[in-house]
């Protein structure tokens, strides 16, 4: 059985979708794949793929499962764990629920080569060990406290697990030699690697021997990308974000359908842009996390389908799959390289051209600066920034510049 672990729901549906893509020659599917996530409970029939969240997960396996019967059961069959969005899970409130997971997974791979190697001793009884798996945690978590003090502001979990009981211990405990009875696959498009508490940093902290897999372009310019870089002020920039929506129609489309993706940083712009837009005849779809779910699954399906201008917040940046989109504009600009690099990465997809407005004011006019100068470099983009600080905060340590960003809000109100 695999494993495939996703952020958040909607996600995880899209990779039940494409999974069940995969058919023979007579249409049939070749894999039994079930979400364990959101409304949906654990499938009767075993299945080939499971696709759930960590917590999702881990409240079945614990809350829906007293007698620890299932869990013991999964954790043998499953031998392929794939983490989608990488970065996200092994980050913020995400993480502990992760390394949660796969301590478990190695323990159990700890038993099967105890017991291969010593055939006269008694194979453990999972299902007594994980009665009391606080032993098996507690293995996970770093034993220098301090490094995981300010992890827990990147990402949210849609749903809540139970937390988990730390003990100090010696790391090394979970580095004991044995052999591997199951394969982990950590899948990003971006994965920060420079030191030890981002995302790559905590890869390489828990599997060392990992072989590294990436592209040509990762953190790095797309070449099929064309990008505009715009500065606006107080009284030019709903002009301009109006201009770039309506550039929009010159650009080559799918079948007469075109397709825009307007970045925000928070809620209430996203709501404002909205607004200025409706207001200059311009319909529009809204995505962000104030959105119930029907209501971000039904403006997707329709910005999917029938096209369209789709503004939204980082919550569509990853993970949504929207083919065919010709022109991403960032109203505000991305105030982190991460942000920055999957807004970009929405278009100019699968081979296609594509075209990136962004918009920057004076304050972060440095910042811009920085992200240019490493696109005419061919150097990665994530050497401009650090997973903990955004763009801004990094440069205002060498310079001192004056003026707060300018909400998009506040701006309409001018």
């Amino acid at each position: 059985m695999s494993l495939v672990l996703c952020p958040n729901v909607m996600l995880c549906e899209q990779v039940v979708r494409m999974a069940n893509c995969i058919c023979d020659d007579n249409g049939e599917p070749l894999l039994r794949v079930a979400a364990v996530c959101g409304r949906q409970g654990w499938p009767i029939n075993k299945p080939n793929i499971i696709v759930s969240t960590p917590a999702a997960l881990l409240n079945y396996l614990h809350a829906i499962d007293p007698e620890r019967r299932r869990r013991a059961e999964f954790i043998r069959d499953v031998k392929h764990v794939v983490f989608d969005e990488a970065d996200m899970l092994l980050c913020g409130s995400f993480q502990n629920q992760v390394i949660r997971l796969i301590n478990m997974f190695r323990f159990d791979e700890k038993v099967l080569s105890r017991s291969k190697n010593s055939p006269s001793e008694k194979l453990v009884d999972m299902e007594s060990v994980l009665e009391n798996n606080e032993d098996i945690e507690a293995d996970s978590i770093v034993a220098d406290d301090e490094e995981s003090e300010d992890e827990t502001d990147v990402g949210k979990s849609l749903e809540e697990a139970e937390p988990v009981i730390v003990k100090k211990r010696d790391w090394r405990r979970a580095r004991e030699i044995y052999e591997r009875s199951k394969q982990y696959i950590f899948v990003a498009a971006t994965l920060p690697e420079n030191g030890k508490r981002t995302a790559g940093g905590e890869l390489k902290r828990l599997f060392p021997e990992a072989k590294w897999v990436s592209g040509l372009y990762l953190h790095r310019h797309n070449p099929r990308l064309e990008q505009k870089w715009v500065e606006v002020t107080v009284d030019t920039q709903v002009d301009v974000l109006i201009d770039a929506v309506n550039h929009t129609k010159l650009l080559s489309s799918d079948n007469g359908v075109s397709r825009t993706m307007v970045f925000a940083n928070t809620v209430e712009a996203v709501e404002a842009i909205a607004t200025v837009l409706q207001g200059a005849g311009i319909e529009c779809y809204c995505y962000h996390s104030e959105s119930s779910l029907e209501e971000r699954t039904r403006n997707l399906v329709d910005f999917q389908e029938k096209g369209g201008i789709f503004v939204c917040t980082d919550a569509a940046a990853r993970g949504t799959d929207i083919p065919n989109v010709s022109h991403v504009i960032q109203a505000e600009f991305a105030t982190s390289a991460v942000d920055f690099l999957h807004r970009v990465g929405r278009t100019a997809r699968a081979g296609q051209p594509g075209l990136v407005t962004s918009m920057y004011n004076e304050s972060n006019r440095d910042l811009v600066s920085a992200v240019r100068q490493a696109g005419k470099l061919c150097e990665p983009v994530e050497k401009a920034f650090s997973r903990k600080r955004s763009f801004r905060k990094k440069l205002k340590k060498r310079v001192r510049a004056g003026g707060n960003t300018l909400h998009v809000q506040d701006r309409i109100a001018a």
